[in-house]
């Protein structure tokens, strides 16, 4: 049986990711950490890792960046597994969970689905291509009207898997009000659109002349990352220290 504690169980995602829990065969969620500490979860809720009495097999974090530091601490102090889903994490954040994957098994993935991996993998095949034969590339997100951080992690995946597989040629541009010139060929166009109770759209946008190739994903409920989630939870589980991402998972 593996053990799973939710860092963030009150959350939406947390309640989607212990439901999904609960109806599969060799996993329980054995806790959750919360500062709202609801007590009506069905299993333990602690206000703080520290005080975590049950065995931890591996962590799933659905929380927020501001709470990521001591998560990382806590993993690196005990070797504990973690799949990490908070989005937004600064860069100085980012290297720490470098540095903590030398103790512990840390699975980092900017989208929990099949169908974003696999479009970053498909990205990675077409984008020189493409951009050889003079196409111009852009992405345009959109999400719910609470997700607070712009770009998304999953639009700057995919940019990252367009900018690798091309040499790494491309400059990113998040707004375009205050220039006056026509595109650059070497710029890459980030747009991010907030409403409404969109779960997440995102379309990779390549322009050529007098023909546009677009490539478009839709996720129509969280409970696609949660699965994502809990699979890469059973997946890390018992692993050595390293840096792992759904590719692992879904041996893309």
């Amino acid at each position: 049986m593996i053990n799973v504690l939710i860092f963030g169980c009150c959350g939406k995602m947390g309640h989607v990711v212990a439901d999904m829990i609960a109806e599969k065969e060799g996993m329980q969620v054995c806790a959750g950490v919360d500062v709202a500490n609801d007590q009506t979860c069905g299993f333990p809720v602690y206000e703080k890792l520290q005080d975590v009495k049950e065995q931890v097999d591996v962590i799933i974090d659905f929380s927020s960046a501001k709470a990521v530091d001591l998560l990382l601490d806590y993993c690196e102090s005990t070797g504990t597994p973690v799949v990490l889903c908070s989005t937004g994490l600064s860069p100085e954040q980012t290297a720490r969970v470098q540095e903590v994957s030398r103790r512990a098994a840390v699975l980092k993935s900017a989208n929990m689905s099949l169908g974003i991996n696999l479009l970053m993998k498909v990205l990675g095949e077409i984008s020189p291509l493409l951009t050889e034969a003079g196409f111009d590339v852009e992405i345009v997100e959109r999400h719910h009207n609470l997700k607070v951080d712009a770009p998304s992690g999953t639009a700057l995946a995919l940019a990252d898997s367009v900018n690798a597989a091309c040499g790494q040629q491309f400059e990113y541009i998040y707004d375009r009000s205050d220039r006056r010139r026509k595109r650059d060929k070497k710029e890459l166009g980030i747009s991010a659109v907030r409403g409404g109770t969109i779960v997440g759209d995102h379309d990779v946008i390549f322009a050529g002349y007098d023909e546009v190739i677009t490539l478009s994903h839709r996720a129509y409920s969280k409970g696609l990352f949660a699965r994502g989630a809990v699979s890469a939870a059973e997946f890390l589980a018992g692993k050595k220290p390293g840096m792992y991402d759904m590719s692992d998972v879904i041996k893309l």
